[in-house]
């Protein structure tokens, strides 16, 4: 399936398909194209729209970002994934204190754009970065039990 969102990836940008990669459509064919072109080529490519500033199919909505919409969407029901949603959570929105890493995921994803790096780059460097986090979430809550 075809999957699109706006260009100049940053954090939820980059944790949406790393999720979508990873859990949900691991086939998935990634499109990144400027903001006021997502739905006319979701539509035209039969594409899902996702983080489009309130026009995807899948975007912020009630308070959650989008990586959280699409945990909860495709009901992936993982420990792991819900801490890594409250990283991503504080990294994307203006509850930036909600974990002690948000501050930090945040710091790396915008450290890409200042690099202008490329979106593909983006997301290349962005899944080592979200595969380690992920492996961190599973650690942490391995020790609490």
């Amino acid at each position: 399936m075809k999957w699109v969102t706006r260009e100049k990836v940053k954090v939820d940008r980059v944790a949406s398909p790393w999720l979508i990669k990873r859990f949900i459509d691991p086939e998935a064919e990634l499109l990144f194209v400027p903001p006021e072109t997502v739905l006319e080529v979701a539509e035209r490519e039969g594409a899902i729209s996702f983080d489009a500033r309130g026009q995807g199919q899948y975007d912020h909505r009630e308070g959650k970002c989008t990586f959280e919409v699409l945990v909860e969407e495709y009901n992936l029901d993982d420990p792991a994934l819900r801490l890594l949603a409250d990283i991503v959570h504080g990294a994307d929105t203006a509850d930036r204190d909600r974990t002690p890493q948000s501050a930090g995921l945040r710091a790396i994803a915008e450290g890409f754009h200042y690099l202008d790096t490329p979106d593909e780059e983006r997301l290349s460097h962005g899944f080592a970065i979200y595969d380690a986090l992920y492996a961190w979430c599973q650690h942490q809550l391995k020790s609490e039990t």
